[in-house]
């Protein structure tokens, strides 16, 4: 038994099914999250899989430890973040984070809540780790309801990966309201399959 998962398995061609799919959202996702990200930050991103808004926030932050379950999603993503030197990856378990409490000023996780058994425990333990007046940031698929989004889903589906959760906008808002946070921003990367962005500050 090779121990690999599905993620590992999908890493070499990630990248290129998703800019082929939805490269307008992949790469607009992460200049959104870099908006909010300043250059006294630490940050922590989970599940970072290749590094596609990892290189967003290395540009703007102090120092980013970026984490994933796949040890292949975090080669990809080392290549991509070689010249980035104030990134530190490390593999980890976003369900299962082993930081200290009020670790980070920004805390990150880009389109992993919809593919969680618990994304509420998940989203817990982000916010575990961000400090007091912090923003936890949690990019989501939304709209996945038409034709071509459940063809994709359908092929994303027979390579291993299932989606636990489906969002529309209004679903995503009430998920975090039903959190706790119903004072949570949301900005919207518009386009084939829109990526909504939760921002919440925690008090």
């Amino acid at each position: 038994m090779s121990g690999k998962t599905v993620w590992d398995r999908v890493s070499p061609v990630y990248d290129t099914f998703e800019s082929a799919l939805n490269g307008q959202v992949y790469n607009r996702t992460g200049e959104l999250v870099a908006e909010y990200i300043d250059p006294r930050d630490e940050v922590l991103e989970c599940a970072c899989g290749t590094g596609a808004i990892s290189i967003f926030i290395a540009r703007k932050c102090r120092r980013l430890t970026a984490t994933d379950m796949s040890s292949n999603m975090l080669n990809r993503a080392a290549k991509k973040l070689m010249y980035c030197f104030n990134v530190r990856l490390a593999k980890a378990d976003i369900t299962n984070l082993k930081c200290r409490d009020e670790r980070f000023d920004k805390v990150v996780a880009g389109n992993v809540v919809h593919l969680l058994d618990e994304p509420e425990k998940a989203v817990q333990g982000l916010m575990r780790v961000c400090k007091t007046g912090g923003k936890v940031i949690i990019p989501t698929y939304i709209n996945l309801s038409n034709n071509m989004s459940r063809t994709s889903m359908k092929a994303l589906s027979a390579a291993g990966l299932r989606f636990k959760k489906e969002f529309d906008l209004d679903s995503y808002k009430q998920f975090f309201a039903d959190m706790g946070y119903p004072d949570a921003e949301f900005v919207v990367a518009e386009g084939r399959f829109p990526c909504a962005i939760a921002v919440i500050t925690k008090k």
